[in-house]
């Protein structure tokens, strides 16, 4: 008897453990998201999609995500409530000066930026006249400026670090339609290559040899650009939804 009310004691105290730690757990790992997106019509059918892909994945991992495609949300006073912020096709001159200015602090004071695609337009090409260049966002994204695209195909993207913690849980190779952003230099002396575009699988406009897709740059604490992600049927691509959750949850982490 005596035994027995032991063991249904002990088992009670290992539940309410076991339910505790779930608790603690899901605590550890919430935090919240600010994504600003692009108002380009070009990315119009990628944003529509992103809303409840986005939404999704915070559901499911235990984050909160407020998307906006409004940049006066970059400020100061707002980004002190946010972890993580998500560059989702928004361009770096599409910010005012001082947004810029108030992402720049955001991400020196150590939190975490994920740039997605068109987040990674650097260079001058698309700045208006007499438009201040944003050298800085050049520097995290590792010192390259953006070329002109070849045409939206079909090709393979190689993941190269099998054991970073955005890219552990990734195949070996995707195989996926996107636009393969070309740079004027490889970023590889100044940043981590995670993934690089395998050129031999898409026509390219002008062949960069090397060329790194996913990186992040280590002069920053939690930084990742991911160049993929050009059209909304990648947000139904499991292994793409695995890159950006991982990328959100890496770029949180302490």
């Amino acid at each position: 008897m005596y035994q027995q009310l032991l063991k249904q004691v002990i088992s009670g105290i290992i539940i309410c453990l076991f339910f505790l730690g779930v608790k603690v757990n899901a605590q550890t790992h919430h935090f919240r998201v600010l994504a600003v997106t692009s108002r380009s019509n070009d990315h119009e059918k990628m944003m529509t999609a992103a809303k409840s892909f986005f939404e999704k994945l915070g559901k499911e991992n235990h984050f909160d995500i407020d998307i906006t495609d409004d940049t006066s949300k970059i400020n100061d006073a707002n980004l002190k409530n946010y972890q993580v912020f998500v560059m989702l096709q928004l361009a770096p001159f599409d910010m005012s000066y001082s947004q810029q200015d108030a992402l720049q602090r955001f991400v020196e004071q150590g939190k975490g930026w994920v740039g997605i695609h068109a987040a990674g337009l650097t260079g001058t090409e698309f700045l208006a006249a007499n438009t201040k260049y944003w050298q800085w966002f050049q520097n995290l994204m590792g010192n390259v400026i953006y070329s002109p695209h070849p045409a939206f195909q079909r090709g393979t993207v190689i993941i190269e670090d099998r054991k970073h913690p955005v890219t552990k849980n990734l195949p070996a190779k995707m195989e996926i339609e996107d636009e393969w952003y070309e740079y004027n230099k490889s970023p590889r002396f100044d940043v981590h290559v995670l993934a690089t575009a395998d050129e031999s699988t898409y026509k390219q406009s002008k062949p960069m040899g090397d060329h790194p897709i996913i990186w992040t740059n280590e002069h920053f604490r939690r930084m990742i650009y991911i160049g993929i992600g050009h059209s909304p049927v990648l947000l139904s691509n499991h292994d793409y939804a695995i890159l950006v959750r991982d990328a959100i949850l890496w770029a949180a982490s302490k």
